[in-house]
């Protein structure tokens, strides 16, 4: 198989988609970090900030981590209570299960949820926690009020994948368990920065994503692919979207299967807006606030 048919495998695929002490501090920023929430016989590393009748739950992409949104933990702090979690197998999270298709994943936010008795819940995830907070939004809609995609749903209604397509998709997953990092850090530098993205972010993911559970990142995407369009249908609500334009996010698709939907979008950054341009991303992100308040 060619190399930039795997890259655009990974690309289509995922992009559509040891427990520690219980207080330990995040060398990301100021907040304590807990461990103490269970789910699935793991623990659930998390962060708690601020106050507010709402909460904006933030749930990181594929391989990083929760540090990622300390900008907007930061800001959006001082008005709301903000909660960041590791979701399972990943930062600081637990990996002792073998489960970690979308819906497990999502049953992790769904804990944090019912443990911190959060209330009036906005979910935003990044990447491929974009299927997981939908499905978590599904699971309890007398919570979730909304929920916001980071640089994902790009392509909803598109054909589903071909015979082809699939076998192809095994080949790729047999080559990420045999050579994760050779495999992943080429399709990161390919695909998912810009040309403008700077080097010292370019290396701090770089780096998460080659010290990640390489068992976890992989079963992540081996274990199920999740259909996006029924379930934003399912989901009765409006989705939000903060994408970054590096590659374009095609609408019609929502519009042909009448899913209601606000687009916004950072300029000139690559697949990790909140993280190269976290003014414009809260900006935005403050856009989509305000219109989910009315």
């Amino acid at each position: 198989m060619k190399k930039l048919n795997l890259l655009y495998l990974f690309a289509a695929c995922t992009l559509l988609f040891a427990c520690g002490d219980p207080q330990r501090e995040n060398k990301h920023n100021n907040n304590t970090v807990r461990a103490h929430i269970k789910n699935n016989n793991i623990s659930i590393a998390y962060t708690d900030t601020g106050k507010g009748d709402t909460t904006l739950l933030f749930v990181h992409g594929w391989a990083i981590n929760k540090s990622y949104w300390a900008d907007q933990v930061v800001y959006f702090g001082k008005r709301y209570r903000v909660v960041a979690m590791d979701m399972g197998g990943f930062g600081e999270s637990g990996t002792n299960r073998s489960k970690w298709d979308t819906w497990t994943l999502a049953s992790d936010v769904n804990a944090v949820i019912d443990q911190l008795k959060l209330k009036n819940v906005v979910l935003i995830g990044h990447s491929m926690a974009g299927g997981v907070v939908l499905q978590a939004a599904i699971n309890q809609p007398d919570k979730v009020i909304a929920i916001v995609g980071v640089d994902n749903f790009k392509g909803v209604g598109s054909p589903p994948m071909s015979a082809n397509d699939k076998k192809d998709f095994v080949t790729a997953i047999n080559a990420m368990k045999h050579n994760f990092k050779k495999i992943t850090l080429e399709w990161f530098n390919h695909q998912l920065f810009s040309k403008t993205t700077p080097k010292d972010i370019k290396d701090r993911i770089l780096n998460d994503v080659a010290h990640t559970d390489t068992v976890v990142a992989v079963a992540t995407q081996e274990q199920g692919i999740y259909e996006e369009t029924p379930n934003l249908v399912k989901l009765k609500k409006k989705l939000y979207l903060v994408n970054s334009d590096y590659q374009p996010t095609d609408t019609t698709g929502f519009v042909r299967n009448k899913i209601p939907f606000m687009l916004t979008q950072v300029h000139g950054t690559g697949h990790f807006p909140m993280v190269e341009a976290p003014k414009e991303f809260n900006t935005q992100l403050e856009k989509v606030l305000a219109d989910i308040k009315r």
